[in-house]
């Protein structure tokens, strides 16, 4: 007899609702495997036939770190293209190699950590190339065209699972995991939320990744706005994952909780399900957890909330179906899109005199240290082709017609002995490189097959470039840069720097007649010794550096022989502002700016390509034409020339604001864009360019603007005509500005956009619908949203700052209304204005308090106070010690607030009470003095 066929558990089942589903399965599951699933290396759980499973495949700007794959421009080059079509159809490209690559190994996985929704706030910030935008809006639209195209089309399941980085204001790598951000709730909601609300509102978004730092006191590990915002915006089940090593950062670096038991517990039930951490041993995590259990900081309870969300993103990946999807690698689509990516991403900064494009038959000198360079970031994939702007001039304008000079410095380091470094030839049976494809670029070791440095009588000339800040690399005449292996031994091994801790950057330090040099992977200084040239803990060779060319030189030649120069100039994105180090200056690094001086003053037709993860505060007066690009991509140097020659008419447009000068900027830590008038939104002086600004070959009217208000929205529509004479596109961009507001309110705010492809002479109509709501702002006086009634000025134009048409429309809303503290009293983070204090946590949990800076001394105020008939009594709630000060309506102290004794921790509050007489609407104003807490103020009769 043949044995029945045992039934179909219904978490096999797809006829059944996933959510039936995952709990059938959730329930199938033991205590320890459940725990299991935790750690973001999940084991497979056989007697179910359930598969292993790891969270995170990165996949900013195509698949990174596994190896080669098709490389789109950095994401605040997409951010650039304001083109959410394109930006879809790259996220769908990028799908489809996810899944072409997990194919062939099953090491990539389908949780996809991308894009970065992060605001451009800072343009300092080391990792600004992951961004798209210092705008909400923008930085939304065009991370909802990225999650939808990684989502895919398929109606029931979902190609690969994105998830957001990273929550939550975050925008400092400087003590990246213990500095906090103080957030008032004006840019809570305003800005920083903002960007992450609509993309997950738009719905394809699998879940979110917690940034390293601290807001308001309190890691974002454990922040309770992860239930109270993020996950109050979907029905669905967001997966949280953390960054890598952030659950250990609670303990080791934070010093938050005492012990990991206690900080797992806390991340878990604040909403992380999935830790991240001492990458594939899960062995720590999970003790952790059943530590927690023991100590009853958790329940199953809490373990299988996690592991639900977990399992609903596998589901809706088809896992448990056999769904797989057919991928597409490299294909010629994917190629040409890379391409088209790379020309839309280009912005025109300036061109006076119609320079650009350049005339037929101009002969070119191409000069630069990013000239003959296709630069690659941490996030990228292996370059399966390549494209520098120097090829790109080659294939576009032919050899003949183009030459070259690097602009490098010619250097030989002479020992004391009177030898020099020399570089032996790696030899014609070399190894070649090891495989790329490694998980974790950090783990690759420098190469120690090939022979180390020496020392001889005539030594190697090497290409020394100063990157700025005094860090310099240095490379062989074979292309080769110099780079210390964990031998410890200096070898001409590295295609280009890179890596988590880059082993190819020196610096030189002056020491007596010579030079020390430095390695800054390991801090040592080099030596010579017997058998090598290697770094060493103690002592250091002293160098004679002897200079045989200067790069400027080489330069002002070559741009003295050209009818146009074009000076590549930028950044590497390993060196000098990545992951882990923000810039200290908006200025060009000294060595770039000599080569363009000298070019501009050996030949005043000098156009200055800008390739680079952020924005640069350059001298632009002289200089007839400029151009920007973020690092293109496989396709960078192809774009660059199109758009050169006039095949492509450049529309990229800024998605930040470029500051003249550092002196324009706040501090990095500051992120009160509102009180320190910081972005574009609020940003008073005059930029060196704008926001939303770039130019075009040819030349656009606006005409025909209409606007109404009704049915709880704005309409708007005007005309746009190509009055040129060549096809290109346009950014047509709408802002608006509160004409009336009764509290600080953005000078213009971007409110849609669209960019639109014209021939000469032919007209579009672009209309917009704008929800009520956009034109709201928070109100902290009654803790909600609100639209002020009043006149609202719509702006059409070009740019933020380039308006072509205006209209004004008076919008019925809600009036204003004194704050009703004697009812619901004064949450201290709630001002309207504050000078010296910043935001901390009420508790390790929840909550707001707010206490002076490193001055000990600040102040808080409180517009159009109500207290009503009169109030005779006033109490604080204070942890610390101190004093606490009130006043009204900017007159003399009325009441005297102080701890005696300080509270035997800063959770530990206590409530003083002193008399207070007031009645009617004032304004408050309350002093803080001394390490004070201030939690709340109360009133009462």
């Amino acid at each position: 007899m043949t044995a029945p066929t045992p039934p179909t558990p219904p978490f096999r089942d797809p006829r059944t609702p996933v959510a039936e589903r995952v709990d059938d399965l959730l329930s199938r599951l033991t205590l320890d495997e459940k725990i299991g699933f935790l750690h973001q290396f999940t084991p497979g759980v056989d007697r179910l036939g359930v598969a292993a499973f790891r969270t995170g495949q990165e996949a900013l700007h195509g698949v990174a770190w596994m190896g080669p794959a098709t490389v789109f421009p950095q994401a605040v080059g997409l951010g650039a293209t304001w083109n959410e079509e394109l930006v879809r159809r790259v996220g769908e490209a990028v799908s489809a190699e996810v899944r072409a690559m997990r194919a062939r190994d099953e090491r990539v996985g389908l949780n996809v950590w991308a894009p970065v929704v992060n605001l451009l706030r800072h343009p300092l910030w080391g990792r600004n190339e992951e961004g798209y935008s210092e705008d909400p809006r923008l930085t939304s639209a065009i991370a909802t065209a990225y999650t939808r195209g990684l989502r895919g089309s398929h109606p029931t399941y979902w190609r690969t699972a994105p998830v957001l980085k990273h929550w939550l204001a975050h925008n400092n790598e400087t003590d990246r995991d213990t500095a906090s951000s103080s957030v008032r709730p004006r840019v809570l909601h305003e800005y920083d939320l903002r960007a992450f609300r609509e993309t997950v509102e738009a719905g394809a978004v699998a879940g979110v990744m917690p940034a390293y730092n601290l807001v308001n006191g309190r890691p974002n590990h454990v922040s309770p706005y992860l239930a109270q915002h993020l996950r109050a915006w979907t029905d669905e089940e967001l997966l949280v994952c953390s960054d890598a090593g952030a659950p250990s950062n609670l303990v080791d670096s934070e010093h938050y909780f005492d012990t990991h038991e206690e900080a797992t517990a806390a991340a878990l039930k604040a909403g992380v399900d999935s830790f991240t951490d001492h990458g594939t041993d899960s062995t720590l995590i999970t003790a952790r957890v059943r530590g927690a259990l023991e100590r009853g900081l958790l329940t199953e309870a809490d373990i299988d909330t996690a592991v639900r969300r977990q399992l609903s993103v596998r589901f809706r990946l088809g896992e448990f179906d056999g769904h797989e999807e057919a991928g597409a690698f490299d294909t010629p689509e994917h190629r040409a899109l890379a391409q088209e990516a790379a020309e839309q991403a280009i912005v025109l900064l300036k061109n006076e005199g119609g320079l650009l494009p350049l005339a037929p038959g101009s002969r070119l000198a191409v000069v630069g240290l990013l000239a003959d360079e296709c630069k690659l970031d941490w996030y990228s994939g292996t370059l399966l082709h390549r494209s520098t702007p120097l090829e790109g001039l080659y294939e576009r304008f032919g050899a003949g017609q183009t030459e070259f000079a690097e602009g490098v410095d010619r250097v030989r380091l002479r020992t004391s002995a009177g030898t020099f470094l020399y570089v032996p030839p790696a030899g014609d049976d070399a190894p070649a490189p090891a495989d790329e494809g490694a998980l974790d670029p950090a783990l690759l070791a420098g190469r120690t097959d090939l022979p180390p440095l020496t020392t001889d009588a005539t030594g190697t000339e090497l290409a020394l470039v100063d990157w700025g800040e005094g860090v310099l690399t240095l490379r062989a005449p074979d292309g080769r840069y110099l780079s210390v292996a964990e031998d410890g031994y200096l070898r001409a091994s590295a295609d280009q720097p890179g890596g988590w801790v880059v082993q190819e950057t020196f610096r030189l330090e002056p020491h007596g007649d010579g030079h020390l040099l430095r390695h800054t992977g390991t801090g040592h200084h080099v030596a010579v010794t017997a058998d090598g040239v290697k770094v060493a803990a103690s002592g250091g060779e002293v160098f004679a550096l002897e200079t045989v060319e200067r790069g400027e030189e080489a330069v002002a030649r070559a741009a003295a022989r050209a009818d146009v120069v074009l000076v590549v100039a930028g950044n590497d994105p390993h060196i000098n502002g990545r992951e882990t180090e923000d810039r200290t200056t908006l200025r060009l690094p000294a060595h770039q700016e000599r080569l363009l001086r000298a070019a501009r003053d050996a030949n005043p037709r000098t156009v200055l390509a800008l390739v680079s993860a952020y924005p640069y505060a350059v001298d632009a007066e002289p200089l007839p034409a400029v151009l920007w690009t973020a690092h293109g991509g496989q396709a960078a140097g192809t774009a660059l020339a199109r758009v050169l020659a006039g095949d492509v008419s450049p529309a990229g447009r800024l998605p930040q604001t470029w500051y003249a000068d550092d002196r324009d900027l706040p501090d990095l830590l500051d992120y009160d864009v509102v009180g320190s008038r910081q972005t574009y939104l609020y940003f008073e002086g005059t930029p060196l360019f704008p926001f939303g600004h770039g130019l075009s070959y040819a030349s656009f009217g606006y005409g025909d603007l209409r606007a109404e208000a009704g049915d709880g929205s704005v309409r708007v529509s005007f005309t746009v005509t190509n009055t040129g004479d060549v096809t290109a596109d346009e950014v047509a961009q709408l802002y608006t500005r509160a004409e009336q507001p009764s509290v600080p309110r953005p000078r213009r705010e971007l409110l849609a956009h669209r960019r639109v492809t014209l021939a000469p002479g032919a007209c579009a109509e672009v209309s917009f619908t704008v929800p009520l709501s956009a034109f709201a702002y928070w109100d902290v006086a009654h803790g909600r949203w609100r639209l002020e009634p009043g006149p609202y000025a719509l702006l059409v134009g070009a740019s933020s700052e380039d308006v072509r048409l205006r209209t004004t429309l008076t919008l019925d809303g809600e009036p204003a209304a004194p704050r009703p503290v004697r009812e619901r009293g004064l949450p201290a983070a709630d001002f309207d204005e504050q000078s010296g204090t910043e935001i901390v946590d009420r508790t390790r949990e929840s909550g707001d308090a707010v206490t002076p800076t490193a001055d000990k001394s600040g102040e808080l105020l409180y517009r159009a106070c109500d207290f009503g008939p009169g109030v005779a009594s006033v109490t604080v709630e204070v942890a610390g010690e101190g004093v606490v000060e009130l006043s009204l309506d900017g007159g003399p102290v009325r009441a005297v607030l102080s701890t005696d004794t300080p509270t035997p921790g800063p959770y530990d509050y206590v409530s003083l009470t002193t008399g207070l007489a007031a009645e009617g609407v004032h304004d408050l104003r309350v002093g803080l003095r001394g390490p004070v807490r201030l939690a709340g103020v109360g009133f009462s009769a």
